[in-house]
């Protein structure tokens, strides 16, 4: 696929809704416009990851997924560098409630002040007046989950988010939160090669809520899985495109946010959205990490 083309790619695999809005079930996370070890600091190739978020947009994608902590502050200033002024119908989701002490720490802070101040960050740094989606990033242990879902009512009352979710949280959390304010997303691990959540993927599929499972191909690591490689070598596919693909068949409220900071490496993820796997092939490629 040339660099140049412009086509909905991402169309192929089906629309999603998150609360009002609309969005393809392929989207593009942003994690990697950041620096090493883990999240922090500038992306080494800043040309090049420009790039790569306006090809994801240029093949159709609608939904990008992104976080504060990210760099921190690094993704949500070049997303705004690459795309905006932005396409009508781009939904942007971003998170708070991580902090970065250190490059390869993170420490939950959910206090309601804490909370408002990065979402009114998050509206600066991306450029626009209201959050589209709005996830609290991990609920803090130390400040009452009242107080944290509270938060997020009110900045939906007030205008300042449009959607609200949450992310790396426990059944109970979410059966807790959904009575106390209407949560449309929820962001966990989640892969071919960790699949922990299996029982809560499927509840939030009976509620209504997105699932967005996080690191859908293992950042990566399932390329190195030889029976994974041989699939798709018969498919004429790629490990990646297998494994985003496995995951948009295993349920319809699956919304799976690839990301990656070169241009090739976008188009190559969002070829997943026009794979059709049988149910033979389906069942074979789960049980390849059936025990993860």
């Amino acid at each position: 696929m040339s660099t140049t083309d412009r086509a909905n790619v991402v169309a192929a695999s089906g629309e999603i809704t998150l609360g009002e809005l609309t969005v393809y079930r392929l989207g593009y996370g942003s994690m990697r416009l950041t620096g090493p070890p883990d999240a922090w600091g500038p992306v080494a190739d800043k040309a090049e990851a420009l790039r790569a978020v306006r090809r994801a947009v240029d093949l159709g994608v609608n939904f990008i997924d992104t976080a504060d902590a990210y760099g921190p502050f690094e993704a949500e200033k070049m997303i705004k560098e690459a795309l905006h002024p932005y396409p009508d119908g781009l939904v942007i989701a971003t998170k708070a409630g991580h902090t970065r002490p250190s490059p390869t720490g993170w420490a939950p802070v959910g206090r309601p002040d804490y909370i408002r101040q990065q979402v009114h960050l998050s509206l600066r740094h991306l450029g626009v007046e209201r959050l589209d989606l709005f996830q609290i990033h991990r609920l803090d242990p130390q400040v009452p989950i009242d107080d944290q879902l509270g938060t997020l009512r009110d900045l939906r009352a007030e205008g300042l988010v449009r959607e609200v979710g949450l992310s790396n949280v426990t059944i109970d959390d979410v059966r807790y939160a959904r009575e106390a304010v209407p949560i449309v997303s929820v962001q966990n691990p989640y892969s071919l090669a960790r699949r922990q959540h299996e029982e809560l993927l499927d509840l939030c599929a009976e509620w209504g809520i997105a699932f967005l499972p996080w690191a859908p191909i293992a950042q990566g690591k399932l390329a190195a899985n030889e029976a994974l490689v041989e699939v798709a070598r018969e498919l004429g596919a790629t490990p990646a495109q297998l494994a985003l693909a496995w995951l948009l068949r295993r349920s319809p409220n699956m919304l799976v946010f690839p990301g990656s900071a070169r241009a090739a490496h976008v188009e190559e993820n969002c070829g997943a959205a026009s794979i059709e796997l049988s149910d033979a092939d389906a069942e074979r490629i789960g049980s390849l990490l059936a025990g993860s």
